[in-house]
Order: C-alpha cells, then structure tokens, then sequence
C-alpha cells in the first residue's frame, strides 16, 4: 500500500492507577522494551506513538500488531519485559486499537489531535494488570 493512502494519526495510551514503581514501556518493532517509565506516587504513564491509517481503517505502524484481518493492538511490556531484570514480574498489557471509531480517526487526522486511550495499570489483585485491558474510555486531546 502507497504511502499516500494513508494517513498518519497521533495515539497515546494512558495507563490511570498504574503499581507504583514497577518499570513499563511500549513494545518496540523488534519486541525491545521503548521509552520505558515508572510512576513514583501512583501518577499516570502516558506513551506516544504514531499509527498510520489505510483504507478500511486498518491500523498499522512500528508499535501496532496484529491477529488475524481484523485485531489491531499495541503491547506495554512490565517489569523484566520492560527492562528491569529485579522486577518479580514479566507481563504484557494487550490494548486493541482496532476499535477505535471512524469519527475518532478522521478527526485526530484532520485537526492534528491525539487520539488518548486509558486503561487501569492494577489489577484487581493489586499486581500490574496484564493480558487484554479493556479501555476506560477514549477522546481526542490536544497534541
């Protein structure tokens, strides 16, 4: 697909309520840990990065993996995945991008916003949540 059928949009995932102190980051292309932080006092992790969006909407881009024609997600490594080698824990969060609305993509394409997601970093038993993370909602925000 050419390059100028598609068009590049703005993402950022937040991660609200995140285990104080223990390391994340995006999954980089190569499945390397990328821009890896940590929260200090239970403050937010932001991530930006930016997708390109194809006919149809498919999603893709350096952060963006996929399950079968349809899914369309990004990895946060945790802990060891996300560079620490003393932390107790190696998880990945799955967070589908797929399902963004049309509405969202056009208008963080055409009026330059970012397009945030948010999704809770604890799980219910206290430790970082992992596997599918559902979002806590979305909306376009200023860059």
């Amino acid at each position: 697909m050419a390059q100028t059928d598609q068009r590049a949009i703005r993402l950022r995932i937040i991660i609200e309520q995140p285990v104080i102190g223990v390391l994340h980051s995006l999954q980089a292309k190569d499945e390397s840990p990328l821009d890896p932080k940590y929260s200090r006092e239970g403050e937010a992790l932001l991530f930006d990065f930016q997708v390109r969006a194809g006919p149809g909407f498919k999603l893709s881009g350096d952060q963006v993996r996929r399950e079968g024609s349809v899914r369309r997600f990004v990895y946060i490594r945790i802990g060891q995945l996300a560079g620490d080698p003393s932390s107790p824990w190696s998880r990945r969060m799955k967070i589908d991008i797929h399902d963004i609305g049309r509405d969202l993509l056009d208008r963080a394409a055409e009026g330059g916003g970012v397009i945030e997601t948010a999704v809770i970093g604890t799980g219910k038993d206290g430790t970082p949540a992992c596997a599918t993370v559902p979002p806590t909602g979305r909306r376009i925000a200023e860059r």
